[in-house]
């Protein structure tokens, strides 16, 4: 386990209680009916992050948030969860609106999401974290030994989308000679790498390795990280705490069996194993995140 990434989430997280410590708790408001009690549930996911959250054929997904999803809510009892494609930028909206009742799509943990919306936050619990990453970078194989540091992309052409941590964090004045091109999903920045009209993608480095495994002539620069980490959890409206830390106890079961390490393998072949170990949570990680108001030791009132 790379202590020092764990480190750094800790730290990361003292500092978002800090930050959170002078806004009362709202808590949550009063339970809904459970979002499992017809046995069936609909899960908004990526379709078109091979490695993560997949779909090659209309209605079929893969992925490891797939897998993951799968695995928890078969131990709620939902053995056959229904999947549907969702944009970055609609995960929470399209929860809101009832059109899914979770999101399981490299979704970020964060305070802002987390926080209730009489907090001006998102108002999201998340179950999670279930993977941990930073952002990183894909190029084409044939330019890969020309970049090394963040710098070596100044007067480039770096493709983000729209909704992701990547095209927040590459607007920030320490990137401020890199050229960003924003565009509405990750298949489109894939192409224009491949069709050489931008010269790198960047977002989450464990969904870079999914397209690397997914396409030849493509790849992930490995040591070349930047940013937080993003913590992956599955995402419901609040109102749901019960359902929540159902999930959560299956969550942790799950994490710390030997399945997380086989299916992260076998779903993310080209990850090497220190970053795999880097990005399996510990349950303390899973407490701290899990159906919650803010990160924190202290639960949330409901």
């Amino acid at each position: 386990m790379n202590i020092a990434g764990r480190s750094f989430r800790t730290i990361r997280a003292g500092a978002a209680m800090v930050a959170f410590a002078g806004v009362a708790l709202a808590g949550c408001s009063s339970e809904h009916p459970s979002l499992f009690a017809e046995g069936r549930i609909e899960v908004g996911s990526k379709s078109d992050q091979p490695g993560t959250s997949y779909s090659p054929h209309d209605g079929e997904f893969t992925g490891f948030d797939i897998t993951v999803a799968r695995e928890v809510l078969r131990k709620v009892g939902i053995e056959t969860p229904d999947f549907e494609g969702v944009l970055s930028e609609n995960r929470a909206s399209d929860l809101h609106r009832g059109d899914i009742q979770l999101v399981a799509a490299t979704y970020s943990i964060t305070a802002e999401r987390m926080a209730p919306k009489s907090e001006r936050g998102d108002g999201l619990d998340f179950v999670g974290p279930y993977a941990s990453t930073q952002q990183g970078i894909l190029v084409r194989t044939e330019d890969a030994e020309q970049y090394q540091r963040m710098s070596d992309f100044n007067g480039k052409l770096v493709c983000v989308w729209k909704g992701t941590t990547s095209a927040a964090e590459l607007k920030r004045e320490a990137y401020s000679k890199i050229g960003l091109a924003v565009e509405t999903d990750a298949r489109t920045c894939v192409r224009r790498l491949r069709d050489k009209t931008v010269d790198a993608v960047s977002t989450d480095q464990l969904i870079l390795y999914g397209f690397m495994e997914d396409e030849s002539g493509f790849a992930v620069v490995h040591s070349l990280t930047f940013g937080a980490f993003n913590d992956y959890g599955i995402a419901m409206v609040k109102g749901h705490r019960e359902d929540c830390r159902k999930l959560q106890d299956a969550l942790m079961k799950y994490a710390r069996s030997n399945d997380w390490d086989r299916d992260f393998q076998n779903d993310l072949p080209k990850v090497p194993k220190a970053i795999r170990d880097e990005a399996r949570p510990t349950e303390d990680d899973i407490d701290r995140y899990s159906c919650r108001d803010r990160p924190g030791n202290a639960q949330a009132a409901d």
